[in-house]
């Protein structure tokens, strides 16, 4: 079965009124995932969620949702630490790939665990790096039950 890393930006669309098709796909996208057990999620998910969800003067969560969803992600997917090893590995990405740092901690992460797919926006569609390939679930030509 191959483990799927799920991107922040996936998480918060869960939550993002401003954004209804998104939002309604993102829901299809994690529930897939939860019932396949094939998500999974990093420590560093989880705190971009966080901010993400409640750092503006109209958030979409507030701390005490953004805390109980935070914990139903932990329920629902594995989630693996943010290591040392990972540190380094994400300088090695930024390094030969130009990566922004933190997205490329999350594919460090993948990478090290031998995750060969995250699904996320922030990076090109269909692009391979060292084994992990990136994969937009909100591109016009996603489709759900390829990666299920």
């Amino acid at each position: 079965m191959t483990a799927i890393l799920i991107d922040t930006n996936v998480l918060v669309y869960l939550f993002d009124l401003a954004e209804p098709h998104k939002q309604e796909h993102a829901l299809q996208v994690v529930r897939a995932l939860e019932l396949n057990q094939k998500g999974c999620l990093c420590v560093q998910n989880l705190s971009e969620f966080v901010r993400a969800t409640t750092r503006t003067s109209t958030p979409m969560l507030t701390a005490s949702e953004a805390m109980q969803q935070a914990q139903n992600f932990i329920e629902a997917f594995p989630i693996y630490p943010l290591t040392s090893r990972i540190v380094i590995e994400a300088i090695h990405g930024m390094r030969d790939y130009s990566l922004a740092y933190y997205d490329a901690q999350i594919w460090a992460c993948a990478k090290l665990h031998e995750i060969p797919l995250i699904f996320s926006e922030d990076f090109q569609d269909g692009q391979m790096l060292e084994g992990v390939r990136f994969v937009n679930p909100f591109a016009e030509n996603f489709q759900l039950e390829k990666w299920m």
